[in-house]
Parts: structure tokens; C-alpha cells; sequence
């Protein structure tokens, strides 16, 4: 038996393969045959904590019948009737409808996901995993034996392209998670299709690049947006995406609402839910907006597309009236306006649905390697202003104007004080949101100026042009209720440090560059001493259970079950110990990161000591425009 027990608890491997372990599942991994990316745990815990919240909320909502479309209920008759027709012409009985969620992984590639999905998700009936090389379907066949015959049960690996098994299947998915190599832009309308009534449409986009500005043309192409490179620029890219995927939906009479929307990394993942309403399509121009940023400056304000006006019973729906900003040129800097968008205006987030996402990680908390980072995320989110869209980044606006910048508490007072509200964002540790017009923020910073006093700027630049401005708003930088969050007051990491090796990886099948291979080889050798090490805990126990059952001898006739037993608690306790250290390693990423934010309200930031912007100057028709 403890030959068996020490089988048992050794990695499987097959030439020069690894044995990976993620919360409850476990993969077979050969250099970079098949895509996998260590960083997206993060991910991957998200997810399945999202769907072990929405999933029963789902089945709840369809035992009450709240998700039936407009005429569904005659159209389940005709498909019962058709159903009972076949079957009786047949001479079978009509089969029963397939209780549980399905749910569909476009892009499996180790198919890691979807099996954590059936062993870490209840109430599921079926998982596709799907992916377009027949090799990495091979490989993912192995993973999914790897983990025994339940998952087998429930993970059904598909070899074709996610476009056309979503088109053959439409709104047959209570759940669609689309993380593809890149953008998503060429799965969405499929998948605005397959995903049932009230279902979710989890996505992820990698290329972050186009969405945040580098490559414009590249983001109106694939999203039908343009981005403006500007600080904000992460939380515009997941407003993009959002307009993207209501702009798809709405051609086949369909809406979203995003239950949580985030940046993390170097990616973005927005869940969302889908519903049909030919209706509330109507409002979906008034959902979104364009954005007017200074060329000066960091101000820039919203134009809606389209609003809604509301008489009697009725609503109507008519374009926005415009343009959003005061003259044809910036009143703070006396630049020119860039435009971009459309974004999606909505809030990001249902955040009494994310209160709850967030309560129940706090009771699961050993089940997420990446616990205390979502945690922190999730918080952030929380205090998040939700209809402010988009931010300042103050650091950002000191250094156009040459100062140093204040310390959190006292902008975020000033603001108060003055009447408005303020938060932050997840997207950045520097960011501030709130719902001041840009003449009181630069107000703010121009009694900040005014005490601080700064060598004057170069005649005729930016900051000249900002800082002659008459102060309308004076600042009250004194203490104000509710200037300091509450995360920061009970000691809330939010913005916790990965470990090291974490970040883009090159895409499956291609050869790696030498610092990818040092990378690969670095993590490979973390994690074959962790394994080394519960093998040998699970050989001494299967050693010490083996030595009871000899010197047992005859009086203990079930020993040989008692070692087995014992054996495969070595093996459990094992893969049990691996998850506590990734636990473990994530809280001391979190103990060890600095929180930028609690790091600015206890002492001045060190932006100071960085070399100043150089002052731009004014164009002569700016500086004359500003002048006046």
C-alpha cells in the first residue's frame, strides 16, 4: 500500500511533461504546446467566484419565471407540442428538459477552466470546452481523464471554431466565458447570440494597446471606438469594450447589463448579463457618450448621444444636445479638443450585486490561491463613485503645472468641502474620481499653487495659461468627513503586488525567446519543489500508515483498508497543502505590496523629486483664444 499511496501522490508526467495544480484541478503541461499563463489565476478565481454567485441566482430567477421573453410562454408550447409529436410518431418518450446550467468555455486551450468549472461550480449539467486546434483538444481529452470520470461527465471538449458552435446553438448557454489570445472583437456578435435570456457573457481583452490609445484606428476597427491616450485610459478601454458589446446586442433586440467590469493586470474582464427588449434597445444611445480632452490639459468633459425625455407614460428618445464643452477651445489651457469614443456612460458594476460577490469570497477564502487580491479589487470597486465615469489622475495634472502634488486627503477635502463627491478606482492607485466640473479641480490645484508657491512657467506655455486663471472656487484643504475611505481606515490592501514571472505570455505553439525560456524554466523549477515536497509528506504518511497495518497483524482485519485510506488522505492533504501556499503567497504579496493609496495619506508622495514635464507652448491662435 504505501507503493500505491507514493504512486499516488507523484506528479503524473509523460516524457518531459509537469504536473500543474490550480484550486481543485489539475493539468498536464509540455513547454509551450499548449497556452498557459500562471498570471490569469487571478482570472480564472474570479470567474469561478462569479459564477458560484450568479449560477443559483439564475436558477432562482428561472423557477419564478422572471426570464421569459416577450411571447416565450407560446413559444415553449409550440416546441412541447413539436417535442410530443416527434417522440409519439417515434414510439420513445419525450425526454425530460436537462436540468442545470450550461455553460460554454469558446476558448479551452488546456481546458483548465472548464474543468475547475465542474469541480468547483454546483449546479451544472454540462460544459463545453471548445477550442480550434485539434492538438490542444488532444491535450485538453488528457486533462480532463487527468481528473477523473465526474469532470469527464461534465466537460465536453469540442474541436471547432467558437464563431460557428455558438451560431448553431443560439441562446443555448446560461453562461459563455470568452478569454481569447488578443482581442474578442470577432467572437461577440456569435456570442451575443448563443447566451440564453438573463444568462452571462464573461470576456476578457488583452490588447491593451489598441484599446487604450496607441493604436486608434486599430481600436475603431475592431470596436467601433476611439480611444484618447490619456490617464483615464484603462477605464476607457473597459468602457469600450462595454459599447462594443451593447452596440452587438442590440442589432438582434438585446441589451446588457454589467454586473462587474474591471482592469487587472494586463487585461481587461468585464461579466455582464443579456437580456431581449425591443424597448429598452431604444435607450441604448443615451447609454453612451464622446469624450472631449484638452490638448493642454488633463480637463475633458462627456457628450451623450442621445437622451431620453420622459412625458407622462411615455418616454422619448431623441439626440443629446451639444456640444458638451464651453467654446471651440479648452477654457483651462486655451488648446484644442481631441474626441473620442463612443464609451459606455452606464455604471461599470452593480455594486449591490458585487457586495454580495464580495461576502461570499470572504467566507470562501481558502478556495481562491488569489483571495486577497480580488479582495482588494473587489473593494475598490465598491467605493467606486458609480456614475462618474472616467478620472483624473492628480499627479498627472501637478506636473503640468510644475507643482508638487498634495497628499490624497487634502484634494479629497478640498473637493468635499466645496460641495462635491470623491473616490477613487480600482483601474489606478493615483486616481480620482469625482463629480466637479474641470474649472473647480484646476481651481483646487491653483490655491494649492498659491501656498506652495513654484518658479513662474515660460510665457505663452500650458501652465502659464492654467495658472493666470482667475480662482472661482477657493480650496479648503481642511479635514473633511469621509475624505480618508473606509478600506484605507481598516487597513484594506487594494492594490496588492503579483509575484514575480507574472504577465503576458507568447501564444501557444510558437518558440519561446531566451528570457521567456529563463522565465518558464524559474517557474517550472518553483513548482516542481513544491511538489517534490508533498510527495515525500505523502510517502511518509503512506510509509507510517503501512508500518500500523504490519504491526496490526491479523487482529486488525480491515488495515489494508485503513492504509489505503490513509494513503489517499496523504494525496488530499497534499494537493490541500499546495493550495494553502498559493493562498499564502498571494497574502504575503498582499502583506509585502505597498498600497499606493494608504501610502499617500500618511506622507507626502516623492512625485516632487521627478524631473518636471517641460512647459509646451501655447500655438499663437491658443495662446490668443486663452488670452481672451
Amino acid at each position: 500500500m504505501a507503493e500505491a499511496a507514493a504512486a499516488a501522490a507523484k506528479p503524473a508526467k509523460d516524457g518531459d511533461q509537469e504536473e500543474l495544480r490550480e484550486g481543485m484541478a489539475r493539468i498536464l503541461k509540455k513547454g509551450n504546446d499548449v497556452f498557459y499563463n500562471e498570471a490569469q489565476v487571478t482570472n480564472r478565481d474570479l470567474s469561478v467566484a462569479v459564477l458560484r454567485q450568479f449560477l443559483p441566482q439564475l436558477a432562482q430567477e428561472k423557477a419564478e419565471g422572471k426570464l421569459r421573453k416577450p411571447g416565450q410562454a407560446q413559444k415553449d408550447k409550440r416546441q412541447a407540442k413539436k417535442a410530443a409529436a416527434k417522440a409519439a410518431a417515434q414510439d420513445e418518450p419525450a425526454q425530460p428538459a436537462q436540468a442545470g446550467a450550461r455553460v460554454l468555455e469558446g476558448l479551452a486551450a488546456s481546458g483548465l477552466r472548464s474543468i475547475r468549472y465542474a469541480l468547483e461550480l454546483d449546479g451544472v449539467s454540462r460544459i463545453d470546452a471548445n477550442d480550434l486546434d485539434p492538438a490542444v483538444v488532444e491535450s485538453m481529452r488528457a486533462n480532463i481523464a487527468l481528473n477523473g470520470p465526474g469532470v469527464a461527465a461534465r466537460v465536453v471538449p469540442a474541436c471547432s471554431d467558437a464563431r460557428l458552435l455558438m451560431l448553431q446553438n443560439p441562446e443555448a448557454y446560461d453562461a459563455i466565458d470568452l478569454d481569447p489570445y488578443g482581442t474578442p472583437a470577432h467572437f461577440l456578435d456569435s456570442a451575443l447570440q448563443a447566451v440564453a435570456e438573463g444568462g452571462l457573457l464573461a470576456v476578457t481583452a488583452t490588447d491593451m494597446a489598441v484599446l487604450c490609445g496607441n493604436s486608434g484606428e486599430v481600436c475603431w476597427t475592431k470596436y467601433g471606438s476611439y480611444p484618447i491616450h490619456r490617464p483615464y485610459c484603462h477605464e476607457a478601454a473597459v468602457r469600450i469594450l462595454l459599447a462594443c458589446l451593447e452596440s452587438h446586442a442590440n442589432r438582434y433586440k438585446r441589451y446588457i447589463v454589467p454586473l462587474l467590469s474591471v482592469h487587472m493586470d494586463f487585461y481587461i474582464r468585464v461579466f455582464v448579463r443579456v437580456f431581449t427588449s425591443a424597448a429598452e434597445i431604444k435607450a441604448s444611445a443615451s447609454k453612451q457618450a464622446y469624450v472631449w480632452q484638452s490638448q493642454g490639459c488633463d480637463s475633458w468633459w462627456l457628450q451623450p448621444v442621445g437622451q431620453q425625455q420622459q412625458k407622462g407614460s411615455s418616454v422619448k428618445h431623441m439626440p443629446a444636445h451639444g456640444p458638451a464643452v464651453p467654446s471651440n477651445r479648452c477654457p483651462e489651457s486655451g488648446a484644442a479638443f481631441l474626441m473620442g469614443g463612443p464609451i459606455w456612460a452606464r455604471p461599470l458594476h452593480d455594486q449591490a450585486w458585487v457586495a454580495g460577490l464580495l461576502q461570499q469570497m470572504d467566507q470562501e477564502s481558502g478556495r481562491y490561491a488569489q483571495h486577497a487580491r480580488l479582495k482588494g479589487i473587489l473593494t475598490s470597486v465598491l467605493e467606486e463613485l458609480p456614475d462618474v465615469p472616467l478620472y483624473y489622475n492628480v499627479h498627472d495634472m501637478c506636473r503640468t503645472v510644475r507643482c508638487t502634488p498634495p497628499r490624497a486627503e487634502q484634494l479629497r477635502s478640498a473637493l468635499i468641502n466645496a460641495g462635491f463627491r470623491v473616490s477613487g478606482s480600482h483601474a489606478n492607485p493615483l486616481a480620482l474620481k469625482t463629480d466637479a466640473p474641470p474649472k473647480v479641480v484646476w481651481d483646487i490645484i491653483r490655491c494649492w499653487v498659491k501656498l506652495h508657491p513654484i518658479k513662474p512657467p515660460e510665457p505663452n506655455s500650458y501652465p502659464a495659461a492654467i495658472l493666470s486663471k482667475e480662482i472661482e472656487t477657493e480650496a479648503d484643504f481642511r479635514k473633511a468627513a469621509g475624505a480618508v475611505p473606509e478600506s484605507v481606515k481598516a487597513g484594506v490592501k487594494r492594490f496588492v503586488q503579483n509575484p514575480a514571472f507574472w504577465g503576458p505570455k507568447a501564444r501557444h505553439g510558437r518558440p519561446l525567446k531566451p528570457e521567456q525560456q529563463k522565465q518558464q524554466q524559474a517557474q517550472a523549477e518553483q513548482r516542481r519543489t513544491r511538489q517534490q515536497q508533498q510527495q515525500q509528506e505523502g510517502q511518509g504518511a503512506a510509509a507510517a500508515a503501512a508500518d500500523s497495518d504490519s504491526s496490526g497483524g491479523a487482529a486488525a482485519g480491515g488495515s489494508n483498508g485503513s492504509a489505503a485510506a490513509a494513503a489517499a488522505a496523504a494525496v488530499e492533504d497534499a494537493a490541500a497543502e499546495q493550495q494553502q501556499q498559493q493562498g499564502e503567497a498571494a497574502a504575503a504579496a498582499a502583506a509585502d505590496g505597498d498600497d499606493l493609496l494608504s501610502m499617500l495619506y500618511d506622507k507626502e508622495d516623492g512625485e516632487a523629486e521627478r524631473p518636471p514635464k517641460k512647459a509646451r507652448k501655447v500655438p499663437a491662435a491658443a495662446a490668443a483664444a486663452g488670452s481672451s
